[in-house]
C-alpha cells in the first residue's frame, strides 16, 4: 500500500527520474494506467493528464522513451478509459453521486454540472474539446453515457478527440525537448499547461456569475 501511495505521489509531481529508477521500462505500463484511470474513473479527475503527456514527450526526446510506443499506448489508454466511463454513466448513471466512503461522497456532483454547461455551450463538439480541459475531460464521457448519447456518434468524436489530445501534447513535449529553457523549467511549463487547460472553465464560471 505504501509503495502505491509513493507511486501516485511521484506521478502527481511528474518525477520521471524516480519513476525510471524504480520502474525502468515498466514506466510505459504506469503511464498507460494513469491515462486510463484519469479518463475512465469519475472518482479520479485530479491526475495530471496534460502535463504528464507533455513531460513524457520531453523524455522521449531525451531517449528514455520511444515516441511511437508512447503515442500508440496512450491513445489506446485514452480511448479505453473514455469508453469505460461512458458505460459507467450509461449503466450506473447518477447513482454514483450517492456512493460514500467513510461518510464522504467519492464523486462531486458539481463536476458533472460544469460538464453539462460545457456540453450546452459546445454541443457534440464538447467530446473533442473536453479532452483538453481537466475535470471536464473525466466527466465528459460519463455525461454522454448518462444522457444515452448514440454510442456510434460518441465513439467517432472520441477517437478524433483522443488522437488530437495524445498527439498534440506528447509531440509538443518531444519537439520542445531540445529547448534548454524548457528543460530547466519543466515545473513552470507544466503549471502553465494546467493553467491554459483550466482557463475555459474559469472564464465560463466568471461569465455564469455575471449572468
Amino acid at each position: 500500500m505504501e509503495t502505491l501511495i509513493d507511486l501516485f505521489k511521484h506521478i502527481l509531481h511528474l518525477d520521471f527520474d524516480w519513476l525510471f529508477a524504480n520502474y525502468g521500462t515498466v514506466i510505459y505500463s504506469v503511464l498507460f494506467l494513469v491515462i486510463f484511470i484519469e479518463t475512465g474513473l469519475v472518482a479520479m479527475p485530479f491526475l495530471p493528464g496534460d502535463s504528464l503527456l507533455f513531460t513524457a514527450g520531453l523524455f522521449a526526446r531525451s531517449g528514455h522513451l520511444n515516441l511511437s510506443y508512447l503515442l500508440i499506448l496512450l491513445f489506446i489508454a485514452a480511448i479505453l478509459g473514455d469508453n469505460c466511463n461512458y458505460w459507467i454513466g450509461r449503466k450506473i448513471g447518477l447513482k454514483i453521486f450517492t456512493i460514500k466512503i467513510k461518510g464522504k461522497l467519492i464523486v462531486k456532483k458539481e463536476y458533472l454540472d460544469k460538464t453539462h454547461l460545457f456540453f450546452e455551450k459546445y454541443g457534440t463538439k464538447a467530446i473533442i474539446m473536453a479532452r483538453f480541459v481537466p475535470i471536464v475531460r473525466t466527466f465528459s464521457p460519463f455525461a454522454a453515457g448518462v444522457a444515452e448519447m448514440d454510442y456510434k456518434k460518441f465513439v467517432s468524436f472520441d477517437l478524433l478527440g483522443g488522437a488530437l489530445w495524445i498527439g498534440s501534447l506528447t509531440i509538443a513535449g518531444y519537439l520542445l525537448g531540445e529547448v534548454e529553457i524548457i528543460r530547466k523549467h519543466i515545473d513552470l511549463v507544466c503549471l502553465g499547461i494546467i493553467f491554459i487547460s483550466v482557463l475555459p472553465i474559469i472564464l465560463a464560471y466568471i461569465k455564469s456569475k455575471k449572468k
